[in-house]
């Protein structure tokens, strides 16, 4: 079993080699999709970090409020059915899979039915466009974790990527900014403020990976593209004790400034995010837009890239930069493209930070 990756100081950090793969693995978050889900739903994502149930009952209600489905799932079904066309018509055979991190399909039944499938070389997608514990190295340690549990060491996993700054996700986010400052009113537009919204991790954890750099890059690469005058980035979905410092200012602080400044139109964009999941729906559509209706303002929010075909031809590009050999590898402004495969401490919490790592630590892509 190799999950690819994580090489010594001074390793490359490219595979140039052209590559075979059985399948490709869609792995995400995952989401309740019923009532009696969500509290099991949200054990599983706290679990080992002591959050008091009121806690946990508190958050539910954002669920609740939705009928207790998070539309993760469903959006990760249709970014999957457009994949799977977009492969067949580029000639490329290669079955997918779906797994999650804390809700069905769970990734170890997905690895187990992928091996009784014969699948032995995997690519892998992960649902997330930057790096960062929670949303790169957690992914890998959980195929390892998944791998380790089924007792399975005959399976190979390289991870695609990270895509914040590839035109395939850059420019269509940016003619959705485009058409919504489009639509207000020419005396209205040059005073609007385009809001840009990613979710907030502990600055411990930001100060272990790139992500903070790679949305600030990708906010600027979709401002500029969009002709936004004014912008700025805020962070959503803060959780945790309110003694641990996270990275801010919070959407809602930013709106009740804004209002302050007199602002009367904002343009809020999920640039954070690659599909309308709970937190977007919750986090901006109740709460901020609440907040901007009693401050008079008002609110346009962007959809995030879903399905867009520019996101799923993109996708179809990284998986071809695996299959060939010496590949080009697009990527807008001035970070260039993210490494496939991983430096040793990429993307650790600085809390888990060790002197040395293990083999199978060596070997987490």
């Amino acid at each position: 079993m190799t999950i690819q990756g994580a090489q010594q100081p001074g390793a490359p950090l490219f595979d140039d080699a052209a590559r075979r793969y059985d399948a490709l693995l869609v792995l995400s978050f995952g989401g309740p999709e019923g009532m009696e889900d969500v509290l099991p739903f949200l054990e599983n994502v706290t679990r080992g970090r002591n959050i008091p149930r009121e806690r946990l009952e508190e958050v539910a209600e954002h669920y609740y409020h939705f009928g207790g489905v998070s539309p993760i799932n469903a959006q990760n079904r249709a970014l999957i059915a457009a994949l799977e066309r977009e492969l067949a018509a580029h000639g490329i055979a290669l079955p997918i899979y779906f797994g999650n991190r804390n809700w069905r399909p769970f990734l170890s039944d997905t690895i187990e039915e992928m091996r009784a499938d014969g699948v032995r070389e995997v690519l892998v997608f992960v649902t997330s466009a930057y790096s960062s514990y929670s949303g790169c190295r957690q992914y890998r340690e959980d195929v390892m974790s998944a791998l380790d549990a089924l007792d399975v060491h005959d399976m190979r996993f390289d991870k695609i990527r990270v895509f914040f700054n590839h035109p395939g996700f850059i420019e269509p986010m940016a003619e959705r900014v485009r058409d919504a400052l489009a639509a207000l009113s020419e005396e209205r537009q040059p005073n609007a403020e385009v809001v840009f919204t990613a979710h907030s991790i502990p600055l411990a954890m930001a100060k272990g990976s790139a992500y903070e750099r790679q949305l600030r890059e990708a906010t600027r690469l979709v401002a500029e593209r969009a002709g936004a005058a004014r912008y700025r980035l805020a962070w959503q979905s803060r959780s945790g004790p309110p003694q641990v410092p996270w990275l801010e200012p919070d959407i809602l602080d930013v709106l009740a400034e804004l209002g302050r400044s007199g602002v009367k139109d904002v343009v809020v964009v999920p640039i954070g995010f690659i599909s309308d999941h709970l937190e977007v729906l919750f986090d901006l559509d109740v709460e901020a837009r609440e907040l901007a209706n009693r401050l008079g303002m008002g609110m346009t929010r962007v959809p995030s890239i879903g399905v867009d075909p520019a996101f799923v031809t993109m996708i179809r590009e990284l998986i071809e930069e695996r299959l060939t050999e010496d590949p080009e590898r697009r990527a807008l402004g001035t970070l260039g493209a993210s490494h496939d495969i991983c430096p040793l401490n990429c993307c650790r919490l600085e809390s888990a930070r060790r002197p040395a790592a293990s083999d199978r630590e060596r070997a987490i892509a």
